[in-house]
């Protein structure tokens, strides 16, 4: 699927993600534009979520508030033109680091397929005997490229991190992530909500400050499982893109991820479940109706 962003009037259009939408503003302020595309395994899929650019901006937004006191966002605005309303936001422009910062509690997916293989997770060490959604001793710190739109992240090692950024910042990087993590994590399970692993993207002003940037905390960045069904050994429910994974991996999509070719369409009915998942993650975790 290719992907065709908006003309916004007063804004020139910079670069579209799976996701989102990137634009400059006559200010020197970015507007990001969360759309309703989803993707998986690295495609960008037919059709959209309805409302899922919109569960997204409002739940990075609650978080931004419950983490402001960790670190500083980019944040500028929530005043934006009316074609993106309710789903787009006005941020600083930073000068982005070129890895993902990934925090990881459980151990599950890329990084239980890697500990199948080496025993460790970005070159970690893990204890022996661990089971897909088993709870890590502590949360641990698991890096990724940040691979441009149908491109694989890749998994790095700390001392990958520190050749890419320096040992400053790479230090400072992984306590940030670990914090942010933690904080997300208390506030998930008090509200019935285990939060397995997450991805965060950090940035810098001109004066060196560090910025948590980009999304949040939300379906699609993070894992999140209901607690009351965690059971370690299999694969967790989970409020997020799972539906839509399981049904391109299955007979019926009639699909294989080693085809190189674009996924099928997605059914109404896995359309549907997988937006009833992110308005019930938005809803639980905020404690507001969507």
């Amino acid at each position: 699927m290719s992907v065709v962003a908006l003309t916004i009037e007063n804004a020139t259009h910079l670069h579209s993600g799976k996701v989102r939408d990137l634009y400059e503003l006559a200010d020197g302020n970015l507007l990001m534009v969360a759309s309703d595309r989803i993707s998986a395994y690295d495609y960008v899929l037919e059709p959209g979520i309805p409302d899922k650019g919109e569960v997204l901006t409002r739940l990075s937004l609650w978080w931004f508030d419950q983490l402001r006191d960790l670190v500083p966002n980019h944040l500028v605005s929530t005043d934006v033109p009316e074609e993106v309303a309710g789903r787009a936001v006005v941020v600083e422009r930073l000068g982005m680091y070129a890895v993902e910062c990934v925090a990881r509690g459980y151990l599950t997916g890329s990084g239980l397929a890697e500990y199948n293989r080496t025993g460790t997770v970005c070159g970690i060490p893990l204890p022996d005997g661990l089971r897909d959604g088993d709870r890590l001793a502590e949360p641990i710190f698991t890096p990724t490229t940040k691979a441009p739109v149908g491109e694989h992240d890749e998994a790095m090692t700390y001392d990958e991190v520190e050749q890419s950024v320096g040992a400053d910042l790479a230090a400072q990087l992984r306590d940030l992530t670990l914090r942010v993590y933690a904080r997300g994590e208390s506030i998930a399970r008090e509200r019935g909500i285990i939060l397995a692993d997450t991805k965060f993207e950090f940035g810098a002003r001109a004066d060196g400050t560090v910025v948590l940037a980009d999304e949040v905390l939300t379906p699609d960045s993070s894992r999140f499982w209901p607690a009351d069904q965690w059971e370690p050994g299999r694969s967790q429910p989970s409020f997020d893109k799972q539906f839509v994974r399981d049904w391109l991996t299955s007979a019926e999509s009639g699909w294989s991820k080693s085809s190189g070719e674009q996924p099928p369409s997605l059914p109404e009915a896995i359309v549907d479940k997988t937006r009833s998942r992110y308005v019930e993650a938005y809803e639980r975790i905020t404690g507001d109706r969507f």
